[in-house]
């Protein structure tokens, strides 16, 4: 990673990085494409507008100071992670070296892990032009992506606002186990991955699928593997007999490429 200061903007060197890889593959809700070359989105209450430059390695942060970048963004964006090498890792096997060719700017979002739990829980049986739409009155609503802290006072009835049908009482009960203490986010960080799945699926309506996707991508738990129909249908494929050695340790990472390379499949 390299950057500089240009005016009021950061201007970003960064190898395997690519915006429509990484902010519109599912992972957050709350980046829109505004150009070819560029995404307006926000990380809790800190907006951004983020941009490709002439290259593909080169990006525009605008109006953002360096310490924002050095505080939020860096982190956010992962990129003191080197991707190059886990790709050379991953690549050790056929298929996942093909996945990496065909979206290798992928990189995993170190998301709030409220902000990344509640909106996957949104997420359920839904589509994403939908999930933006209720995160996005959400948002508009508190002015910014609401703490559970802040959701308190919320019931089913309040939430009418959202139009999110069955998932505002999924929504409610995870309001109350995290502040009753009853679901601590921190400690999910340093249990088990068995034993934080479980623990997450304590909340009404959290099943498998959308525990490993709080899991990967609310708490960098790049060992954590969602499986929805197409992960599914890549391990039916390519896997039955499991992923391979080299994916040990850093699965959810795999998930993601081989996640984008086989809706790209005829």
């Amino acid at each position: 990673m390299q950057y500089k200061i240009d005016k009021n903007d950061i201007l970003l060197r960064q190898s395997d990085f690519a915006l429509d890889d990484t902010l519109d593959c599912g992972q957050a809700f709350r980046w829109e494409k505004i150009s070819d070359n560029a995404y307006q989105g926000a990380f809790l209450n800190k907006k951004l507008t983020i941009s490709c430059e002439n290259g593909a390695d080169l990006f525009r942060l605008h109006d953002t100071s360096e310490q924002d970048f050095l505080t939020v963004w860096k982190d956010y964006f992962d990129l003191d992670t080197d991707y190059g090498e886990i790709k050379r890792r991953l690549c050790a096997d056929e298929t996942l070296s093909k996945a990496c060719a065909y979206a290798g700017g992928i990189r995993i979002l170190r998301q709030d892990s409220w902000e990344a739990l509640s909106s996957f829980i949104i997420s359920q049986n839904n589509n994403i032009p939908r999930i933006k739409g209720i995160i996005g009155r959400l948002c508009e609503h508190y002015g910014g992506y609401p703490s559970a802290e802040q959701m308190r006072d919320e019931t089913v009835d309040s939430l009418g606002y959202l139009r999110s049908g069955f998932r505002a009482k999924y929504l409610v009960d995870a309001v109350s186990k995290v502040l009753s203490g009853e679901l601590e986010l921190e400690s999910i960080r340093t249990l088990s991955l068995d034993e934080a799945r479980n623990k997450l699926m304590t909340i009404k309506g959290v099943g498998p699928k959308v525990a490993d996707c709080a899991l990967l991508f609310g708490f960098y738990r790049i060992d954590a593997f969602p499986k929805d129909v197409w992960v599914k249908r890549v391990l039916s494929q390519w896997y039955p007999h499991g992923l391979p050695e080299c994916t040990k340790g850093l699965e959810g990472i795999a998930q993601q490429y081989l996640f984008h390379y086989i809706r790209s499949q005829k």
